[in-house]
């Protein structure tokens, strides 16, 4: 009976720590998603940003952990969907290419998509999450876990 509750401990754990993980690279999400399972978050891993969108629903995941650069749809193009169905949903995007080439892009997806008055500036950590890959997956989960306590904006 033990076993049973201890189970029961950690599903209900992580029900509040579930990630939806997009990234067109393979190696990238099984290496992600073991890495992230093994410190108890539940991952819904997919390679095409199109099949993530169709699959995701609203309340179903804390946190959308999405690469910038993909076929089809880009990172922030599927922010953008994303925030439609679920607009409390928390989001890091990852990238192998430095923040800077994206800040344009992205300060144009986070005034259309959040409640504020002016886009976020360079460097407020606060309101976004970028992550440079490669990264370790310490240091992945850590960043994780600092943008999963923050409120939601």
């Amino acid at each position: 009976m033990n076993n049973s509750n201890n189970n029961n401990n950690n599903i209900n754990s992580s029900l509040h720590n579930r990630i939806l993980l997009v990234d067109d690279e393979p190696d990238i999400t099984a290496v992600f998603t073991l890495g992230l399972e093994d410190h108890g978050f539940k991952v819904d891993m997919f390679n095409d940003p199109l099949e993530a969108l169709s699959d995701f629903k609203k309340g179903s995941c804390d946190l959308a952990l999405i690469d910038y650069k993909m076929p089809n749809m880009n990172g922030f193009e599927l922010y953008t969907e994303i925030r439609k169905i679920d607009e409390k949903i928390k989001v890091c995007f990852i990238t192998a290419y430095a923040f800077e080439a994206y800040y344009e892009e992205l300060k144009k997806t986070f005034e259309s998509n959040l409640k504020e008055p002016q886009p976020p500036q360079y460097g407020q950590e606060n309101l976004i999450c970028f992550i440079q890959k490669p990264v370790e997956i310490d240091k992945l989960v850590k960043r994780i876990k600092e943008v999963m306590s923050r409120p939601i904006i």
